[in-house]
């Protein structure tokens, strides 16, 4: 085959990304036909509407935002987002905000208090179009009573360095939020709620996206406690969250609304991308270049260097075997993997998975392993992710290196940057979680 792979894989990438924009995305689902809206299946009769706002939050919210724009225009009445720095697009009547992430921060929260009261103004005659999207549970923040900023900023960082696994970092987050967890929903109600989604969770559980602020939540405060306990954070978490979560299991606090509150009688959720899109888009290009290709999930989990170490098996398997396919050959995986830190040093799931990966493909021709995260941004760095091949842990050594010491150091960084192995795209305005590619020429 005369396609490089590295080549192949970013031609790839790119075009699986390109299938999950949020603009292309809303496109799909929701169109504008006179007084009708349709919004998937459903016909909404815009006759009966008297005031239209849009409230979101996430990484995307931006640019769906603007695609809700072009296709409502003068019909929203206004509108507030929070989207991540480097994030926001020009908008018309929906105002948008940059705050932090993956940590929350000041803006966000004062972001996050417009957005609410704007939400609380609907009317029963009212819409309330909210736009969900990866991110949104550090980019809606807003704590319980009694929690500060600060504490739930130290509590996250404590969850996302624990190892826990999104749904579980978000029960916490549901229990110490006004929003989350259905709590946007009940505040919105009597309005009519659509949720438009695009889903950064692995299986897309509605209730796990962004924290689930428009769908019942079937966790509870209990469910909270023992994430915290489970992973050994308990002791490290602030009083005040300890304090609240306590009280809470033992019902001294509203819980969140469960199914078959009132609050959901006229919410509508509608999943609008998610990482199936991204994989299936990254097959269908992989076929057009010329190779043989197979999905083999969509729900991709586990600790990222162990990961790793069997997406390596699999192209060793291709190679020398091939198995499950016959070279040239393309295995599509999409999912979200985590880290445990346990060392001192700089990356994201995404390139610590490819250096795992690197060292167990080493010596291996033609083959070639990218792990990206679709929101192009991997940990608390500039790269989405890495593409690494059979010589990459070679080129680690000659830059004075040890790769293996650096996985151990959870420095996958500066592992890549030195192999020339680091995958940059800058910010790309959607996020479907991450997308693992394995390719033999």
């Amino acid at each position: 085959m005369d396609k490089d792979p590295r080549e192949a894989a970013r031609e790839i990438i790119d075009a699986a990304i390109d299938a999950v924009r949020p603009e292309e995305c809303i496109r799909r689902v929701f169109q504008s036909e006179d007084q009708v809206l349709r919004v998937g299946d459903v016909r909404l009769d815009l006759g009966e509407v008297e005031r239209m706002y849009v409230v979101g939050f996430g990484k995307a919210s931006a640019r769906m935002a603007r695609a809700v724009e072009e296709i409502l225009g003068p019909r929203i009445t206004k509108g507030v987002v929070i989207t991540a720095d480097g994030y926001k697009v020009p908008t018309e009547k929906i105002r948008v905000y940059e705050a932090g992430h993956p940590l929350p921060d000041r803006r966000g929260l004062s972001a996050a208090s417009e957005l609410l009261s704007l939400a609380a103004e609907a009317g029963e005659r009212d819409l309330v179009i909210v736009l969900i999207s990866g991110g949104g549970s550090a980019l809606l923040p807003a704590p319980a009573e009694g929690i500060s900023l600060e504490d739930l900023i130290v509590t996250n960082e404590l969850l996302l360095r624990s190892g826990a696994v999104i749904q579980e970092i978000n029960t916490v987050r549901k229990h110490l939020s006004r929003a989350k967890g259905g709590q946007l929903a009940r505040l919105a109600q009597p309005a009519r709620v659509v949720a438009l989604i695009l889903s950064d969770v692995v299986g897309d559980p509605l209730d796990s996206i962004a924290s689930g602020p428009t769908v019942p939540d079937p966790t509870t405060f209990a469910d909270a406690v023992g994430v915290l306990r489970r992973y050994g954070i308990w002791d490290q978490v602030p009083e005040s969250v300890r304090v609240h979560l306590e009280r809470g299991a033992a019902g001294e606090i509203p819980e969140t609304p469960k199914p078959g509150d009132p609050c959901f009688a006229r919410v509508l959720n509608l999943i609008v991308g998610s990482g199936r899109h991204a994989a299936e888009a990254a097959l269908k290009k992989g076929e057009e270049l010329g190779f043989r290709g197979l999905i083999l999930t969509t729900t991709l989990e586990g600790e990222a260097r162990e990961v790793g170490r069997v997406v390596a098996a699999m192209a060793r398997e291709l190679r020398r075997y091939e198995r499950p396919i016959s070279p040239p050959a393309l295995l599509v995986l999409a999912g979200e993997t985590t880290v445990t830190v346990k060392g001192r040093g700089k990356g994201g799931r995404n390139q610590e998975l490819a250096l795992s990966a690197a060292l167990g493909i080493e010596g291996l021709r033609d083959v070639v392993v990218a792990s990206v995260g679709t929101d192009g941004r991997d940990g608390p760095t500039d790269a989405a992710g890495g593409i690494v091949d059979g010589n990459t842990a070679a080129r680690i050594r000659a830059a004075g290196l040890d790769p293996r010491a650096l996985l151990s150091d959870n420095d996958s960084y500066r592992a890549l940057a030195a192999s020339g192995d680091l995958l940059v795209t800058g910010p790309t305005g959607t996020n479907v979680a991450d997308l693992v590619l394995v390719l033999a020429a």
